[in-house]
């Protein structure tokens, strides 16, 4: 399922890439959701495929604050260009002779950097209440990934 998930996105970014006709803002929109869809994949399956493998399965701390955090960033960028796009139909929608000057190239670059900045700003929030806590000392957890109710138990 991963390797067919991440064929499936790396042919979504190449076949915007290559079409001229499809670099349009909803398109540049997918492309970015895939590539999130890549990342988030990546993050999660390979390290769920060696616990599958080997008999003690567990995490270092830094391990666990490192899935956690790019577990978060990229599920809230999922969220958040979930919502840009939303806002791109309602443009396309609402006002469609002035789409293409509402929804221009730097716009849209603009909105997926906004995006990405706010998952950092939530992921980061995340780590210092987490890091701030007394109870979370560096040991090894007994589990094959990141439990982030686990973590909310250290709060």
């Amino acid at each position: 399922m991963y390797l067919v998930t991440i064929l499936g996105d790396l042919l979504i970014i190449l076949a915007i890439s290559i079409d001229s006709h499809l670099h349009t803002p909803m398109y540049f929109f997918i492309c970015s959701l895939s590539f999130n869809d890549i990342c988030l994949s990546t993050n999660i399956i390979p390290k769920m495929w060696v616990n599958i493998q080997v008999q003690y399965q567990s995490i270092t701390y830094t391990g666990c604050l490192t899935q956690s955090g790019l577990v978060i960033v990229f599920g809230y960028l999922e969220n958040s260009l979930l919502a840009v796009m939303t806002y791109d139909r309602y443009v396309a929608i609402c006002h469609p002779l002035r789409y293409t000057v509402i929804m221009n190239t730097c716009l849209c670059a603009l909105l997926v950097m906004v995006s990405l900045s706010l998952s950092i700003v939530v992921d980061l929030l995340h780590s210092m209440m987490v890091l701030g806590c007394p109870s979370a000392e560096p040991c090894r957890y007994p589990t094959s990934s990141v439990n982030l109710v686990h973590q909310a138990h250290l709060l």
